[in-house]
């Protein structure tokens, strides 16, 4: 036989090594299990196209097939010589030099698939066998098959035409050829990106190419962006590396144009384990641990690693300005210490490099950047000149502020816009432009709106005066010389407080000058006069109280001579007012303006009498300056299509709300407030008030058993059940909002509670149905840090798993199951709300031994069994087992019943047979009648 390797020199070597030390032999052995059933198990094709990838160098070609049950792969490059010989037949070297090369520790993946693995090259071949270096060592059971290696026959086949290495692999018993090619079908797009020298892939009929920058797949062709830098490690950075992990190092930074994804892996080059998060691919030469799973910790690491993220923002350059915030990682937690060492290291670069567009299309980097408060081009052009740094206006855009926010760019506000422009000399013209521009920001942000109140407004005069307040918009030709010049007028300066010209309604002419009363009044001008024209208008026009909401901002003054708002004042001797905290920021009103104006007007006005009732018909958004009414906004399951709602709650002392829930049910506006349905007012009383030191929400009826446990029974307090239940008092369970099932899950998992089993049970169940109903969902709650079992004892939630079968607490311990009773069908919302794994997720069990199909028609038990329940016999049939074991993991448990892909496996035993019965009979909760009926017929006669 054709010897060209001298293998039989290599074979001699290493049997003398394990005569001359028998421990030797099983560290080979022990050795290369681990490779294959470790650091290698899943990697079969990655390490044969990396050796190919190798071999070849560049324009490498990789092809799978095979041949009867053995999978073959052939590759371009660089044949089989000696060293790659030796390499092939040692654990602990390889004869990869600078790149170049074949068959590293790697290699020993092919054992996942074969016992006896060939090498065919156009300079010879060389084969492993299990079995023949059983035999050459004298030994039995496992070997290490990769030490010995012997010449292949000389009737070999020769390698594929076009080819010059193929790797031949006799599969193992219960290797599936379909399964593989589906899992190597599944890897071509990465080895292709992954391996510079590889340029084409057949895998069976398929075929995956690379042509510069697209990739071709069966499926069709997609279009990357790759940006590749390569350098050279100093000596100092790589001292303890091997030889492969020294000198030159390159990156390649990959993405797949109009797909970011922002869930990859750390390709060293072929994948790791290294979870990333950012959009992009990254393929580099970096220091691996001898599993290729992990990276090697070190300078070297850290170096390759901080030019990955210096070459960053060289994909930008490819990208247009649109597309390039997606390459910007996200405010979140990192996926591994790698993903958090390059993210930090890219954000960094990000901020120094110049690569956001300004208006006038250079570069400006982040860090020096400035970003519009609005998307509006006209904007941008207008202040391109004015403002350092801005940048275009399509980056104003809410899909980018996520992105420029995580770099610090500085989003202008409206204050900032009229900073920058004060003092600047421009004619009208530019000046409307500018209203025009901002209009937009007017409308929807309040802020902005009093922010804009500053602008600059030129007058017909020639002068320039700060803010339109007190300006005057005139109609047709008129010209006068306070009046804002023609040019300039725009809608806006009307709605930030310039008054229009011609015949108005008077007290709607000063609504501005009521908005801004109170900061007139302490900047120390007199508005005496305007709170008595005020007050005068309201009293002649009849205005009610709450119909024109803006006058609660007048300014008037308190008992102490201060000037505060309307509606932050109090009638002297108003009622409510003993209800209130020491440190209640309500004043009383001055006791000369009181006796001036009937109450009516002063109500009118805002001034409070009693507690005030805030309504709105037509309410859009949480915007009436309550206490926490976003909070109750946001759980709400949609809008409120009226609002009617008490206002300074939060002002009630925690010592009288008996005394405030009494007032407030005496006044029908304020009792109507409490009592509506999903109302702010008993939303905020239930989680703010007090009844005998304790949150409404917190109690329930003392007729609402089912809630036995889980909340305290509400103390003998003189207010009515109705309001009672308005204000939160629980009278049942029932789950309606993120809130609830915080307080629910934290509650069950309080271990100073004693909860019975059927309570919790049921707890559990109405939070499942409010997950499947959609009620609630789960990314808007917490996990819980505990849970309740089976037992009825809390355990750390980490340690818990839901049951979604029944069969599984034959072998698992009760004190880490919750459940929701037979109601199987929850157990997935519930497992998801609690971040548990679901039973069958962790107990896979697996029925040993030869079972007796037999069917249940042939069964005469469970035939009268059924009939007797009146329901129809079952089709099919268990397999029935002498004795039934289950083997987890590797414990065997005996166990009287299992299910396993719908079919039903039991002990020819009572409790076997019956729980099996029920549960394909969708009857589990008549399990026990079914055991007492197969077991005596008469039972239901008794």
């Amino acid at each position: 036989m054709n010897d060209p390797f001298d293998t039989a020199r290599l074979r001699e070597a290493v049997l003398t090594a394990w005569r001359g030390s028998p421990t030797r032999f099983r560290e080979d052995a022990n050795a290369e299990e681990d490779l294959y059933l470790g650091g290698y198990r899943d990697r079969l094709l990655v390490e044969l196209a990396q050796n190919a990838a190798d071999a070849a160098g560049s324009d490498g070609r990789l092809r799978v097939s095979f041949v009867d049950r053995e999978l073959r792969v052939a590759n371009t490059g660089r044949p089989l010589d000696a060293a790659g010989v030796a390499s092939l037949a040692s654990l602990r070297a390889s004869a990869k030099r600078d790149g170049v090369g074949q068959f590293g520790v790697g290699f020993a993946a092919v054992l996942t698939v074969s016992d006896a693995p060939r090498v065919v090259s156009r300079t010879g071949g060389v084969a492993f066998s299990a079995q023949r270096s059983r035999e050459a060592a004298g030994v039995t059971g496992r070997v290490p098959v990769l030490r010995l290696v012997w010449p292949v026959d000389d009737a070999e086949d020769p390698v594929p035409e076009g080819f010059d290495t193929e790797v031949r692999l006799p599969l193992k018993d219960g290797v599936e050829p379909g399964a593989l090619l589906e899992e190597f079908g599944e890897q071509a797009v990465d080895l292709l990106l992954s391996l510079d020298g590889l340029t084409r892939v057949e895998i069976g009929d398929r075929v995956w190419w690379r042509e510069g920058e697209r990739l071709h797949t069966p499926e069709g062709a997609t279009d990357w962006v790759v940006v590749r830098v390569a350098g050279e490690l100093d000596e100092d950075l790589t001292a303890g590396l091997g030889t492969e992990q020294r000198g030159t190092w390159t990156v390649c930074w990959a993405l797949e144009r109009g797909s970011p994804h922002r869930d990859q892996v750390l390709h060293a080059p072929t994948p790791t384990d290294e979870r990333l998060s950012l959009p992009a691919r990254l393929i580099a030469t970096l220091p691996i641990e001898p599993s290729r799973r992990r990276l090697m910790p070190g300078p070297a690491t850290d170096a390759v690693l901080a030019a990955a993220a210096r070459a960053y923002p060289l994909l930008l350059d490819r990208l247009s300005p649109a597309e390039r915030t997606d390459l910007v990682p996200l405010p979140g937690f990192p996926l591994s210490e790698v993903d958090d060492q390059l993210r930090q290291g890219v954000l960094a670069e990000l901020r120094t490099t110049p690569w956001l567009p300004q208006p006038s299309g250079a570069l400006v980097p982040p860090s020096k950047a400035a970003l519009l408060p609005v998307d509006s081009s006209p904007l941008a052009e207008l202040l391109a000149d004015v403002v350092p740094g801005l940048v275009d206006a399509a980056l104003a855009a809410p899909e980018h502020a996520p992105a420029l926010a995580a770099l610090d760019v500085t989003r202008l506000h409206a204050a900032d816009v009229v900073a920058a422009v004060t003092g600047i000399d421009r004619p009208p013209t530019w000046w409307y432009r500018l209203y025009d521009a901002l209009s937009p920001l007017a409308e929807v942000d309040a802020d902005a709106r009093e922010a804009l109140g500053a602008l600059p407004v030129p007058l017909a005069d020639g002068r320039t005066i700060p803010g339109p307040r007190g300006t005057l918009l005139v109609e047709g030709e008129l010209a006068l010389g306070g009046a804002v010049h023609p040019d300039a007028a725009h809608p806006l300066l009307e709605r930030l407080g310039a008054r229009r010209g011609g015949p108005v309604d008077l007290l709607e002419s000063l609504h501005e000058d009521v908005e801004r009363s109170l900061d007139d009044a302490e900047s120390g001008m007199d508005v005496d006069g305007l709170a008595e024209t005020v007050l005068g208008l309201v009293d002649r026009a009849g205005i009610r109280p709450g119909e024109v909401p803006w006058l609660a901002a007048l300014a008037l003054r308190d008992s102490s001579g201060d000037w505060r708002r309307a509606d932050e004042l109090a009638l002297p001797g108003a009622a409510f007012l003993e209800l209130l905290a020491e440190d209640a920021p309500l004043g009383i009103l001055d006791d000369a303006v009181a006796r001036a104006w009937p109450p009516t007007v002063l109500t009118a006005v805002g001034v409070l009498e009693t507690f005030a009732v805030v309504v709105d018909e037509e309410p859009t958004d949480p915007d009436h300056d309550l206490a926490d009414e976003r909070d109750w906004w946001e759980s709400l399951p949609e809008p409120p299509a009226r609002m009617s709602a008490v206002r300074d709650l939060d002002l009630v002392a925690d010592t009288a709300w008996d005394a405030a829930i009494r007032l407030l049910v005496s006044d029908p506006l304020t009792a109507q407030a409490l009592r509506e349905p999903g109302g702010y007012t008993g939303w905020w009383v239930g989680h703010h008030g007090l009844l005998a030191g304790q949150p409404p929400r917190a109690l329930r009826m003392p007729d609402a058993t089912e809630l036995v446990g889980l909340f305290d029974p509400v103390p003998p307090v003189a207010v009515d059940p109705s309001v009672l239940r308005a204000i939160g008092v629980r009278d049942r369970l029932h789950v309606a909002s993120a809130d609830d099932v915080e307080d629910l899950v934290e509650r069950l998992g309080d271990e100073r509670r004693t909860i019975s089993l059927g309570t919790a049970m049921r707890a559990y169940t109405a939070l499942a149905r409010a997950v499947r109903d959609g009620v609630v969902h789960t990314g808007d709650v917490r996990p819980p840090v505990a849970v309740r079992t089976l037992t009825g004892e809390v355990l750390p939630a980490a340690e818990g798993l839901v049951l979604d079968v029944p069969w599984v607490l034959q072998v698992v311990d009760r004190e880490r199951v919750v459940a929701v009773g037979a109601e199987f069908e929850l157990a997935e919302p519930l497992a998801e709300l609690l971040d548990l794994p679901l039973a069958t997720e962790v107990v896979v069990g697996t029925p040993a031994g030869t079972p007796s199909p037999v069917a249940w028609a042939d069964l005469g038990a469970v035939v009268d069994a059924c009939d007797l329940v009146g329901i129809p016999v079952p089709a099919g049939g268990p397999m029935v087992h002498e004795e039934l074991t289950v083997r987890i993991g590797l414990i065997d448990y005996r166990v009287a019943w299992w299910v396993v892909d719908g079919v039903a496996h039991c002990t020819d035993t009572t409790e076997g047979m019956s729980r099996a019965l029920a549960w394909v009979t969708d009857r589990w909760a008549e399990r026990h009648t079914f055991a007492a009926l197969l077991e005596d017929p008469e039972t239901l006669l008794d």
